[in-house]
């Protein structure tokens, strides 16, 4: 019988060429693929860079398995860099890694990886899947390693790219993968993590925003909350919900930035406690492990990536919109995120941070307000 054919995105990484060699190891046809999703001319680097791409061909060559790059600017261009730059322009926080895996890894390569004859799609994601087989659903479950999972970026994964996909070391710690890449002699063994978004190299925005989105980078006020000008920002893309860093202002008690005013070109900052919030809506929800909330539910929800996750309970309001409340308040609940939801170790679901009530004045707030 001939053996089950998978395509595995290799970045260039230890952890996606420890996938492809595991894959190999348990018998499977694998088939090497570098995404190019950088616009032809314009400099890139991360997991899509050139030195990636020659990484991933080494490491290709030393399992001796096929490796192809195969095109994908267009859609990388209008699914993620476009969206990025839209979200910005609106005054939000985006998290791009979430479109890619979304609309790249998972759609994009995965109709590839079919046209090419193949059963599977694989990445070195830290996470698993596991079939229930009581109800027949696959789920999204954390990866073993805490501190590496990555569940968090794919919650927008449908039942059928879930039992199309291989986390092969999903199973394993970040230690675990480092020393089997060092014992099969991988050339990747000790390359360190890229920790930039792929299409801004070195994680320097000026040159990108000069280019994509000029206004996000124009200066404007900074504004208490009764409308009164602090000081001026280099442009409301430098800014987050909850930053207190790098504001450039004078005031008795620190001071973080609790609204963009995208209309306005002004970012809002107030102390710590205006930056805390109970309460979200999300939107584009997206439920993996069953059916949607029809009453409301208690759960635990992440509302970052490094968030701790909180108790929570979810409403759903109507289509695929829900209202959440935490039991305690949270920091720095910012629109563009995404909020996602676990039971244990299983990710129930997630969706698009779309606004956040912030908490209640005390009464001395109110008495000088």
């Amino acid at each position: 019988m001939e053996a089950v054919k998978v395509v595995i995105a290799m970045s260039g990484g230890v952890d996606s060429s420890v996938a492809a060699a595991r894959l190999k190891q348990a018998g499977y046809r694998v088939i090497g693929v570098t995404m190019q999703v950088w616009p032809a001319g314009n400099r890139f680097g991360g997991c899509c860079g050139i030195d990636a791409v020659e990484d991933a061909k080494r490491v290709a060559y030393q399992l001796s398995i096929p490796h192809y790059v195969m095109n994908f600017r267009d859609v990388f261009a209008r699914k993620v860099i476009d969206d990025f730059c839209l979200e910005y322009r609106r005054g939000r926080t985006p998290n791009p890694c979430i479109r890619c895996n979304q609309h790249i890894k998972f759609d994009a390569l995965l109709e590839k990886a079919r046209g090419l004859g193949a059963d599977f799609v694989a990445t070195g994601h830290y996470a698993r899947i596991e079939l229930k087989e009581s109800t027949g659903r696959y789920l999204l479950k954390k990866g073993v390693d805490r501190n590496k999972d990555q569940s968090y970026f794919l919650y927008t994964m449908t039942q059928g790219q879930l039992k199309a996909t291989l986390f092969p070391v999903g199973d394993l710690t970040k230690e675990e993968v480092r020393q089997i890449a060092g014992e099969l002699g991988l050339p990747v063994a000790s390359k360190p993590e890229s920790q930039e978004i792929c299409f801004i190299p070195d994680n320097d925005y000026t040159e990108f925003i000069r280019e994509y989105i000029p206004q996000a980078a124009l200066p404007g006020p900074i504004l208490d909350e009764g409308g009164n000008t602090l000081g001026s920002h280099r442009g409301i893309m430098f800014y987050t919900i909850g930053q207190r860093k790098r504001l450039g202002l004078s005031a008795p008690e620190p001071q973080y930035v609790i609204a963009i005013q995208p209309e306005k070109n002004a970012i809002v900052v107030g102390p710590r406690e205006r930056a805390l919030g109970s309460e979200l809506t999300a939107a584009e929800m997206n439920w993996i492990a069953g059916p949607e909330p029809v009453t409301t539910r208690k759960i635990k929800a992440r509302i970052r990536y490094r968030h701790r996750e909180a108790e929570a309970a979810v409403t759903r309001l109507n289509g695929d919109t829900v209202y959440v409340k935490f039991t305690e308040p949270q920091m720095a609940i910012t629109p563009g995120q995404a909020v996602v939801f676990y039971h244990g170790d299983t990710v129930v679901g997630g969706g698009t941070i779309e606004t956040a009530v912030k908490q209640e004045k005390t009464e001395k707030e109110k008495e000088y307000a």
